[in-house]
């Protein structure tokens, strides 16, 4: 079986697919990768069967050996790329020959690449899905350097031709959102949501990305009010009583005792995932 060698696995790299969702009532996130639309386009650019294993790297920063040649591509915020040291494009399919080196950089925008491998990584499901989930620990430890990832076999479809035009993160991002379902705890919540320019702030992970700024102003009667914990979504903008709002993302927790303002649509999402801290983000509220 073809394999990959993790010579550097650099800041963060972690396996990931379509994640492990319909398992809240059992305390499971849905995990995942972050940016989905990066995740697919690597699987369709290799030829590969929906739902193939890949990786997500924070900060690029990876180095891997092919132990049998296979097809590669690297897709996400866009970042250096080479194989044994040529430089090569990100978004296009690449041929990695048995024995070669390819090295993702840091990324020049952004902040999430994927590796997409031909066959995909041939990890033990786990529920469903080869995804880490860093909340719960589900799914493989994060990769480190010296791991061996088995490549599965190559289903036989055809890559897509490339390369894949790709746009860089802006210094703004925007999210749309619809109100609730804990809206009515506070007074003006439209105003609190969109008024703000939200910045995005370095204690952010694959559970949640904290903003900074003006926290939404409760009402009066419920400033002191504990809400009991209730169930929670992917996306959903949890206020805690004295600070800004944290979005939660795909390892999020599948409950939470403080109320949600708003919840982001699905679609946005990704934007978020890949806005670095220091991001601007303003918030489109929907009706």
């Amino acid at each position: 079986m073809s394999a990959l060698l993790v010579v550097r696995a650099g800041p963060q790299a972690l396996v990931t697919d379509r994640g492990r969702p319909g398992h809240a009532h059992l305390g499971v996130p849905p995990s995942g990768a972050l940016d989905g639309p990066a995740y697919e386009l690597g699987n369709r650019l290799v030829g590969n069967d929906d739902g193939a294993a890949g990786l997500e790297l924070l900060g690029g920063g990876l180095r891997v050996r092919a132990l049998g040649g296979r097809t590669v591509a690297v897709t996400g915020a866009p970042a250096p790329v080479s194989v044994d040291g040529i430089p090569a494009a990100s978004h296009r399919a690449l041929h990695l020959p048995d024995g070669a080196e390819l090295t993702v950089g840091t990324p020049v925008g952004g902040l999430r690449c994927y590796l997409a491998v031909a066959g995909g990584l041939a990890l033990p499901l786990t529920l469903g899905s080869r995804s880490t989930d860093l909340l719960s620990g589900l799914g493989p430890d994060p990769v480190a350097d010296g791991d061996e990832l088995p490549v599965g076999p190559w289903s036989g479809g055809i890559p897509v031709s490339g390369p894949v035009p790709v746009s860089l993160p802006g210094a703004v991002v925007g999210l749309r959102v619809r109100p609730g379902p804990r809206d009515d705890w506070f007074a003006d919540p439209h105003a609190a949501l969109a008024g703000p320019l939200w910045t995005v702030t370095a204690d952010g992970n694959r559970i949640g990305v904290r903003l900074d700024g003006p926290s939404p102003e409760r009402l009066p009667e419920l400033r002191d009010r504990e809400l009991p914990s209730e169930g929670m979504v992917t996306g959903a903008v949890q206020v805690p009583p004295d600070g800004p709002p944290v979005v939660f993302l795909a390892d999020r927790p599948t409950t939470g005792g403080y109320p949600v303002i708003a919840v982001v649509e699905r679609a946005d999402l990704p934007l978020l995932a890949q806005a670095p801290p220091g991001t601007g983000v303003r918030f489109t509220v929907l009706r």
